[in-house]
């Protein structure tokens, strides 16, 4: 880019940063946007960024691979049941070790690293949670282990990260209501579930996919901005699938309790958040009421 071409980009993000200055952004990272550094240090660049912009982002980060590598290491099959994974009381431990004394700490260091301000907050210290209740296709009751899903949050120390312009960094754990031991919550549902509770500008999703397709195995078919009701369209005639129906109704549920807009963003790409949020195009999925 010249000097010129530089100064006009400048220019598209400035109504952005207008927008979005003292408003909360909160983003969810996982998939294969977690596996290379140099793509985990280019995140936490970009949400330095928005730090020192005047904008509050909020991480809940997840660890599925480095999960599994602890488990299988410890001699602890991986089992998924329903696309939830199976967490046993010895498995928690690993789940809770991995979350809170590896990847979330790394995190925060690299934002630190960058010159922003970032804190860890355990999930547990964020989300209350209980047991999920899941069935077979006989409608029998199935056991996940410790395996919860978030039914409130306390927002206390998240308050107090945001008064002093500091980045929270929140592991997808959630404390049981009635025994407050950890329970394993997925990610992207721990992410709409506080992005519900704060009324974010925005919802931010960064996996390793590019958004939403019109054609599943066309990459270039990506629908950049749709609404409730056609992604509800999509998700009856079979366009959205498997993995992506759970994020799509957590997405479709956080926009119903007032969350402005959610983003399904292709984390793989350098700057992915910058773009998405700060360019008149956008090169993610857009879904809004």
């Amino acid at each position: 880019m010249n000097p010129a071409e530089k100064a006009h980009a400048l220019i598209e993000a400035l109504p952005y940063l207008q927008d979005f200055r003292s408003k909360t952004i909160l983003i969810k990272m996982g998939g294969s946007a977690m596996e290379d550094p140099e793509l985990v240090a280019s995140v936490m660049r970009d949400i330095t960024f928005l730090e020192v912009a005047g904008i509050n982002p909020v991480v809940v980060h997840g660890g599925g691979k480095a999960i599994s590598a602890a488990m299988e290491q410890s001699g602890i099959e991986a089992k998924f049941i329903n696309g939830l994974r199976y967490t046993s009381e010895e498995a928690i431990d690993i789940v809770s070790r991995v979350l809170s004394n590896e990847i979330n700490p790394s995190l925060v260091r690299m934002i630190r690293d960058f010159g922003g301000k970032a804190i860890g907050i355990p999930g547990t210290d964020i989300f209350l949670g209980e047991k999920i209740k899941s069935f077979d296709k006989d409608n029998k009751p199935i056991d996940l282990g410790r395996v919860g899903e978030v039914v409130g949050c306390q927002l206390a120390n998240m308050d107090t990260a945001h008064k002093a312009g500091i980045v929270p960094v929140i592991s997808p754990l959630a404390a049981e209501i009635a025994t407050g031991k950890a329970l394993n919550i997925n990610a992207d549902l721990a992410a709409a579930a506080l992005a519900k509770e704060l009324r974010v500008s925005k919802l931010v999703y960064l996996s390793d996919v590019p958004g939403l397709l019109s054609d599943p195995k066309d990459p270039s078919s990506l629908i950049q901005s749709i609404n409730v009701e056609q992604a509800n369209a999509l998700i009856e005639d079979g366009t959205i699938s498997g993995g992506m129906i759970p994020k799509i109704r957590s997405a479709i549920d956080a926009l119903n309790a007032g969350v402005r807009k959610v983003h399904f963003v292709d984390g793989r790409l350098p700057h992915a958040l910058l773009l998405e949020i700060f360019t008149d195009g956008g090169i993610g999925t857009e879904v809004t009421l």
